[in-house]
């Protein structure tokens, strides 16, 4: 199944040095939903295709070696699930029915704010894209992209008046059972409604 997401807005209300002021990490959020525009521009941020036609954010000779996966357990008109996001066409394909939240938290060492969070965005790496390439070196690059990655998704939450919290303390084997994707696991935010 298929689901095509809202045209992301290409300029907001927040300028990006008041979202580098602004940016922290949040590990608490109201009981509120997510509204599909939200989701769809944090997805975008994330990896989406710009105005060059390359994604959002960088990556060491275009290798692109990322899957982005959403945990949804909260969000307007979303049956709770696991969907693949895909840039290219900015929709989401469901991966499989059910909220993955409770035992994605337990694989992350018991966090609970992926537990509670209305989602968790995934990054999965493939590294071979890279490694491909650039050999043994491509290790660092993916690392690398994967921060690139990280920051647009926190500066986009801030400017979308919401919190997040970069997750990478989690044992690898539990979050890959969970997921039951390809790939290796990288980073996990949850994201939710600020409280207060």
């Amino acid at each position: 199944m298929r689901i095509e997401l809202p045209a992301p807005r290409l300029k907001g209300e927040m300028s990006v040095e008041e979202a580098i002021n602004l940016r922290k990490s949040v590990r608490r959020y109201r009981e509120e939903l997510l509204t599909l525009e939200q989701l769809s521009q944090l997805l975008w941020a994330a990896y989406g295709i710009n105005a060059w036609g390359k994604r959002t954010s960088p990556s060491a000779g275009a290798c692109y070696p990322f899957e982005v996966y959403v945990a949804v357990s909260n969000v307007e008109g979303l049956k709770p699930g696991l969907y693949h996001y895909d840039g290219k066409t900015h929709s989401l394909e469901l991966v499989r029915e059910g909220d993955i939240n409770k035992p994605l938290a337990k694989a992350c060492l018991g966090q609970r704010h992926v537990e509670t969070a209305p989602i968790n965005i995934v990054v999965v790496a493939h590294y071979e894209r890279t490694t491909g390439r650039y050999g043994e070196r491509g290790y660092r690059y993916v690392h690398m992209d994967s921060g690139h990655m990280g920051q647009n998704i926190y500066l986009q939450v801030t400017a979308l008046n919401l919190g997040t919290v970069a997750v990478g303390a989690f044992i690898d084997e539990e979050v890959k059972r969970v997921m039951d994707v390809p790939g290796e696991p990288l980073y996990i935010f949850p994201v939710g409604v600020l409280e207060g």
